[in-house]
């Protein structure tokens, strides 16, 4: 009886949390300016070329960016070439050695491989990683070259990446994290997204945050392809 009580269990919250995904999806995939998502007043300079600037900013201490990390991954993924996708560490005093492994591990191609391994690092195993002694621990363990890392650590480089990370922060408004720019232009969090629904659970509002991204994507692809390209019009047949 207990094993057919837990497997009900089990079945009722698979089917719930379905139920919920599907309602965000419903509920914002006609996304509103100044609700779900908000425009910028200043845009902002993008390097996304033909393709789409999204950039996120989190911190690795921040617990709703580490439960946010694995949808917001997988939407990226499935985005392909229609997006260039980067990560900003937010500018926080509190944590600089976090924001430093962050630049050091993106300088070094590493950032990918080591990115939910720090957040799991932080609110799994509890390591804060709060020194420079502590990075270095962490990344040395990781099998990252010690002195490789401390060159790249201690940059110049590293140290104008969080200069320019404070200063993002004060162009696109951010007071909160997660919170995502897409396209130099609007501004959208799964709190924003999913502000509609009503008291819903964290899970519900990232859910809500993919239909609200999917939307403005579409929105900025139709933009740009306003005339539609030559290449995607075809020639009429010539007559014989």
């Amino acid at each position: 009886m207990r094993l057919i009580k837990q497997t009900l269990g089990q079945l009722f919250m698979v089917v719930s949390l379905g139920l919920i995904a599907t309602a965000a999806t419903a509920s914002v995939s006609n996304p509103e300016n100044g609700k779900e998502y908000t425009l910028l007043e200043r845009p902002q300079p993008t390097e996304g070329g033909k393709k789409i600037e999204v950039i996120e900013f989190f911190a690795y201490y921040c617990p709703h960016c580490f439960v946010l990390d694995p949808t917001l991954a997988d939407w990226v993924k499935k985005q392909g070439d229609n997006i260039v996708f980067k990560r900003v560490h937010v500018s926080d005093p509190r944590v600089v050695p976090h924001q430093k492994l962050f630049y050091s591990l993106e300088a070094m191609g590493k950032a990918e491989e080591l990115h939910m391994k720090i957040f799991n690092a932080f609110h799994v195993d509890r390591n804060r990683l709060q020194t420079d002694a502590d990075v270095l621990e962490f990344v040395t363990k990781a099998g990252i070259d010690k002195q490789k890392f401390l060159d790249v650590y201690n940059s110049f480089a590293v140290q104008s990446k969080l200069n320019r990370s404070a200063q993002l922060m004060t162009s696109y408004q951010i007071d909160s994290w997660p919170k995502i720019a897409v396209d130099g232009r609007f501004m959208t969090s799964p709190v924003m997204a999913g502000a509609g629904l009503g008291r819903v659970s964290e899970l519900a509002q990232n859910q809500a945050l993919l239909p609200v991204l999917d939307a403005l994507i579409a929105k900025i692809q139709k933009e740009k392809n306003v005339p539609v390209a030559a290449e995607q019009v075809k020639a009429p047949a010539k007559k014989k």
